[in-house]
């Protein structure tokens, strides 16, 4: 019993000691976790600085690269709104021109329905090309022929060659339905009332306004437009065959204009023709006051050269009695010296002079 109360007490001491050493250990290994984890923590307040710096300095450059995006998104902004405001306001002038000429063309449009109006339309254009290139005495509107009919312009042909006749009415009703026709059988039967409204036309302008004696030879029918002109010689030549053997020959504003050229530079030919014999008179007489003067400066010539003589001759006559007065003086000097000299010199003088 004692042996077990020794064996108790040497394993309570015992136990004790390595508690104790266990213990010590424990709070060693306690110190060095802590000094870690203060290190750690030292460690990663560090950490935190450096990532807190690194996060500042990536958000003061994302925001600086958001503010200048920022600013030139605004930027572009302003500019494609201003250049939309730019285009709307082209777009709105635009509109407004496209209104204004739809205005025209609808007020056109219904001009050109109206046959007299398209009559007056086409007769105002015609005498304002008339009035821009011909003469104010050389043409005539609304004449009235020896046949009383009446034509819109009668244009006076120098050397005799008659008037020139100009109609400026047109007949469109049958080119409108033709080119507004749906289907081929419409066309075709406007097509067909079309080349018979231009040839009742030109045989009524041949019949009337082509006097043999009176006026030219041939007839102008006005088109004024370019466009069924253009569809006239595309489309339809046989008719403009037909009007030249009836001598009416169909022009539109541009071909009228090289017309209206050409007469305005035959009668300026014509002109200078009829007063050739005024100019060669005026040469003539121009020839006979080149010849007088001529004569004129001949004798001036004659006058320059007498006077040439009569100034060289005065010369020579100032020269003579220019050397008599220096051999007077000189000989009045010689005299006043003779008080000097014995008589028998001045005897001697007086004999060799």
């Amino acid at each position: 019993m004692l042996i077990g109360a020794i064996g108790a007490l040497f394993v309570s001491q015992f136990g004790a000691k390595a508690l104790r050493a266990h213990l010590a250990d424990m709070s060693e290994k306690q110190a060095g976790l802590q000094g870690r984890l203060a290190q750690m923590a030292e460690d990663s307040v560090q950490r935190e600085a450096v990532f807190r710096e690194s996060l500042d300095a990536r958000l003061d450059q994302v925001s600086v690269r958001v503010g200048q995006s920022l600013s030139e998104t605004q930027e572009r902004s302003s500019q494609n709104l201003k250049q939309l405001h730019e285009r709307l306001a082209l777009i709105d002038r635009a509109q407004k021109n496209i209104e204004a000429l739809t205005g025209e063309v609808s007020g056109l449009q219904r001009l050109l329905s109206n046959k007299q109006s398209r009559g007056t339309f086409g007769e105002t254009q015609m005498q304002d090309m008339i009035r821009d290139f011909l003469p104010p005495n050389s043409f005539r509107f609304q004449a009235t022929l020896s046949n009383s009919k009446r034509v819109d312009a009668l244009i006076d042909l120098p050397n005799g060659q008659g008037g020139l006749a100009v109609d400026s009415k047109f007949p469109l009703e049958s080119w409108r339905r033709m080119n507004a026709a749906d289907n081929e059988f419409d066309r075709m039967a406007a097509q067909r009332d079309f080349i018979r409204d231009i040839k009742a036309h030109v045989k009524a302008i041949s019949e009337r306004y082509l006097i043999r004696g009176e006026t030219h030879d041939i007839a102008l029918l006005f088109l004024p437009s370019e466009a069924i002109y253009l569809d006239l010689h595309t489309h339809f030549q046989q008719l403009i065959d037909d009007s030249f053997q009836k001598r009416v020959m169909i022009v539109s504003p541009t071909s009228f204009m090289a017309t209206l050229h050409t007469i305005r530079a035959v009668m300026r030919d014509a002109q200078m023709r009829e007063q050739a014999h005024i100019i060669q008179n005026e040469v003539a007489a121009m020839a006979k006051d080149v010849d007088r003067l001529d004569q004129r400066v001949a004798k001036l010539q004659t006058h320059f050269n007498q006077s040439s003589e009569d100034i060289r001759n005065i010369r020579i006559s100032t020269e003579k009695i220019t050397k008599r007065a220096d051999k007077i003086e000189s000989l009045d000097l010689e005299d006043n010296n003779n008080d000097l000299l014995p008589d028998n010199a001045i005897n001697k003088r007086q004999i060799g002079s």
